[in-house]
């Protein structure tokens, strides 16, 4: 029997607070024998009996009170065992004891359950412990509705930012998600605050987990509250491009622009512009004119320095020059302005970097005595595209040859993400000591320095502001770039791997880089997986003797001029077709194609549009359909000339100055074929019309192509691999005899 009311409450207390909830239990039964009236012993008994997993027999304690009070009183009791609950969970949450927290606040739900401030921790609790039916339930609970009424509602903001937050980590988004954060913005009085949840969510659901739209759809959000909020409009513009909803992301960065004043704003927002404008392919007079405006303001933001930048201004410098290529083969008027631009973009960033007291140099003298001979050389490849990509499907021939005895490979993975892609699951084997890094490029730099590579190969160039970052930041002794694209023009690099074709001969005289040129090629595959096809020509309604032509290239690199010989090599080549294939807005392409082959007297019924496959092995098969490929100018295919070769069928190719106008003339160079490789406008057409008149020279070319899969260096990864290891040596040499 209980004689000290104080000791024997004291002693439940401790037994409560060390879990011996039977004991504690045992003494208020005891209690409530001897002092029925008092309501408080039954709130304290049913919470012992919750936490001992009885929760039948609780909420039979809590009622026999409840039952018996009157209308007047009853609202002050449920309150007294609200608050009773609310100081455990509390409590239980400061602890860390997230299960307890949560069943705990479930039964305040049951009490009182328009609380909006306990909805929003069980929603917390539920994210933590993947209750992910309780999440379902916010319909059920009334929560939504309660914050869109706005009335009565006392929520606790910092609160309301957390769930948010959770949740928008957390679960994959759906209608009922984006009904929770569309209810929640009325409660934030600063937008600012809004912002600094939504745009990070939406960047990683944008862009590391490939869903545009939702990203999309939570920055339409924001716009509500700021409908000029230029980084805003900016994301909008290009998750609305990646999600091939070309004319909004069009619109979204005219809109970017006109509402941008700074310069360095200026340079993004044509990029968007120009962005969307080529992936949709076909709006080439609206192409044209924003590229010169671009390279305009580009002339005035030189023009201007100095210019204080912050790091997320810097880092937009650079991307919009990749659209220029593909508009004219202008080499050394383009990179004029491009160098000049990576100048500014490298000083800026090694401002940022001293400002962060990040210092990289390295005295050579550590070196000197470790020549090749004495040394393994680290090398550190850097690149967000090591996974399904153009990029991960050419690099791949190099990881796999290379000499590990002699070589210590680093890969950083930029961007990271675990998704179903075995590409990228090979890489990360064949990877060496792999870094799965995220965006941030002073932390991805720190990390190449304190593992103290030697040189540093960059697979992205321009194409990845953040991996430019880490270049600038010039983390190791020797910076190489290679295969992404073009030379980047910053100065902390050091070399740009090039072959005897892919650049001309003075094309030194306008890149800063060093043009390292390997023997024979600046790249090379042992070949490629090739599927099932599934294009057969009576699919598509085309005769079996017909001659088939086919161009495979995104939007981005349809320039009407090359367009025009196109459709006279069709004219001029009896009963054959001509097949376009890549990814751009289909309504827009199709105008583009259908307009020219009129002016150029092709009928529109010569063209066949083919759908996207979503195989590269499968879309390597169905190149079979083609008797002749036509290439894209002035920026010609890469992947897709590779795959042509290997595939063995005739390409037709212009050279220019650009490297980006003569991939294919090295890749073809580099099989043993010149059939083919045109010099001038007029040499296409002549090319493109031979090939398909002279069906047994399309027969010898195939044969020649298929016989150079023994022979070429274009197809020989393993004798590529040791020229590039020995030009990382003689770099190496180079370097530690201050050359």
């Amino acid at each position: 029997m209980i004689t000290n009311i104080d000791n024997w409450q004291q002693l439940a207390e401790q037994c409560l607070i060390k879990g011996n909830y039977a004991q504690a239990a045992s003494l208020y039964e005891q209690a409530i024998e001897q002092e029925p009236s008092i309501i408080s012993y039954y709130w304290h008994l049913g919470l012992l009996l919750l936490l001992k997993g009885e929760e039948a027999e609780a909420q039979m304690i809590w009622m026999l009170p409840l039952a018996e009070a009157d209308t007047e009183h009853l609202p002050k009791l449920t309150n007294e065992l609200f608050q009773l609950l609310q100081t455990e969970a509390e409590r239980r949450e400061k602890l860390a004891e997230y299960s307890l927290a949560w069943l705990i606040r479930q039964h305040m739900r049951e009490i009182n359950p328009s609380y909006i401030n306990n909805l929003l921790q069980i929603l917390i609790f539920s994210l933590k412990l993947e209750k992910f039916e309780e999440i379902d339930d916010l319909n059920k609970w009334g929560l939504i509705e309660s914050l869109k009424a706005k009335e009565d509602v006392e929520i606790d903001i910092e609160l309301l930012i957390q769930v948010l937050k959770e949740f928008l980590n957390n679960i994959p988004l759906n209608p009922i998600n984006l009904n929770l954060i569309e209810a929640s913005l009325p409660y934030f009085s600063d937008t600012h605050q809004c912002f600094s949840i939504l745009l990070p969510a939406a960047m990683q659901i944008g862009h590391t987990l490939r869903q545009p739209m939702l990203a999309a759809s939570i920055l339409e959000l924001h716009l509500r509250l700021e409908p000029d909020n230029v980084e805003i409009l900016r994301h909008l513009a290009t998750f609305y491009q990646d999600a091939c909803n070309y004319s909004q992301g069009i619109e979204t960065a005219r809109l970017c622009y006109s509402l941008s004043e700074a310069l360095a704003d200026k340079i993004f927002a044509l990029h968007l512009l120009l962005r969307g404008l080529m992936s949709a392919g076909g709006y080439w007079q609206a192409i044209c004119t924003t590229c010169q405006e671009l390279e305009t303001v580009y002339k005035q933001f030189i023009q201007a320095q100095p210019i204080s930048l912050e790091e997320g201004r810097i880092l937009r410098l650079l991307t919009p020059s990749f659209a220029i290529p593909h508009i004219k083969d202008t080499p050394a008027d383009f990179r004029a302005i491009h160098n000049k631009v990576a100048e500014i973009f490298y000083t800026d960033i090694q401002a940022l970097g001293q400002s962060q007291d990040k210092n990289y140099h390295r005295p050579i003298v550590k070196y000197q005595a470790l020549s090749t001979s004495t040394k393994k050389l680290k090398i550190g490849y850097v690149s967000y595209a090591l996974r399904n990509h153009s990029v991960g499907w050419l690099a791949r021939w190099l990881f796999q040859h290379h000499d590990r005895d002699k070589f210590d490979i680093h890969t950083y993975f930029v961007n990271y993400k675990l998704v179903n892609d075995h590409l990228q699951e090979w890489y990360l084997i064949q990877a060496g000591k792999a870094r799965k890094l995220g965006m941030n490029g002073l932390e991805i730099a720190d990390k190449i320095y304190q593992d103290e590579i030697d040189i540093l190969v960059d697979l992205d160039s321009i194409t990845l502001d953040i991996t430019s970052e880490v270049m600038a930041l010039k983390p190791a002794p020797i910076q190489v770039t290679w295969l992404g694209w073009d030379a980047s023009g910053i100065p902390a690099i050091d070399y740009f791997i090039a072959d005897p074709y892919v650049l001309p001969e003075d094309a030194q005289n306008y890149y800063t880089e060093k043009i390292w040129r390997l023997p024979k090629t600046y790249i090379a595959v042992d070949g490629f997986e090739v599927g099932v096809p599934t294009l057969r020509r009576d699919d598509l309604d085309i005769p079996m003797d017909a001659v088939v032509y086919l161009s495979a290239q995104r939007g981005y690199k349809r320039h009407p001029e090359t367009t025009k010989w196109q459709m006279q090599i069709i004219k001029e080549v009896p009963n054959s077709y001509f097949l376009i294939k890549g990814l751009a807005e289909e309504e827009t392409i199709k105008r583009f194609f259908y307009q020219i082959a009129e002016e150029e007297g092709v009928d529109c019924s010569r063209l066949r549009f083919l759908p996207q496959v979503h195989s590269e092995s499968v879309h390597r098969a169905n190149l079979g359909i083609a008797d002749i490929v036509l290439d894209t100018f002035p920026y010609n295919g890469a992947t897709t000339t590779l795959e042509t070769l290997w595939m063995g069928i005739p390409l037709v190719t212009r050279v220019g100055e650009q490297f980006a106008a003569r991939n294919s003339y090295t890749m073809m160079m580099n099989a043993g074929i010149t059939e083919g490789i045109a010099w001038t406008d007029e040499e296409y057409i002549e090319w493109g019309v031979r090939l398909g008149r002279d069906e047994a020279l399309r027969q010898q070319v195939a044969l020649k192509l298929k016989a150079s899969r023994q022979t070429a260096p274009l197809w020989n990864g393993k004798q590529f691999t040791r020229e590039m290891e020995k030009a990382y040596e003689q770099m190496w040499q180079r370097y530690i005899e201050g050359k």
